[in-house]
């Protein structure tokens, strides 16, 4: 990534991270995908048929129920169903899984949208810098 002429490495370099390959920060197709069949899930497998409620009625739903899911499969698998699906998981910044309390602070914040469009050169947004976490390739 180059900056008025000045060679900023590739995201992920500053934290030790490879280029490419497993363990490498994820682009943002994978992220935005998997971020899309998590919500497709929520929205119209659980809320819509397993609830049966109308989300145009009940615009909370989709958002309590997303945020349910990520907290509870990120806390202890590392991964949503769409991260999964999209080969990507979300890691501490030692490598490891995430403790549940920064979990939950990137889900509130991840349920904002905002603080998740605000994001550093090594494709970190609020949400991953807050909880110290990143997403990486598996």
């Amino acid at each position: 990534m180059r900056s008025a002429g000045v060679d900023l490495g590739y995201p992920g370099e500053r934290l030790g991270l490879p280029e490419s390959g497993s363990g490498s920060i994820t682009g943002w197709g994978r992220r935005i995908g998997a971020l899309v069949i998590d919500w497709m899930i929520c929205t119209w497998f659980v809320v819509q048929l397993v609830l049966r409620m109308n989300p145009a009625e009940s615009p909370w739903a989709p958002v309590a129920v997303f945020a349910l899911q990520y907290l509870l499969l990120v806390a202890f698998m590392g991964q949503t169903f769409g991260h999964r699906l999209m080969g990507i998981r979300v890691a501490a910044m030692d490598g490891g899984d995430p403790r549940l309390l920064p979990v939950a602070v990137r889900t509130v914040l991840l349920c904002l949208a905002v603080p998740a469009l605000i994001w550093d050169r090594d494709h970190r947004g609020v949400h991953d810098r807050v909880s110290n976490t990143m997403v990486v390739r598996m």
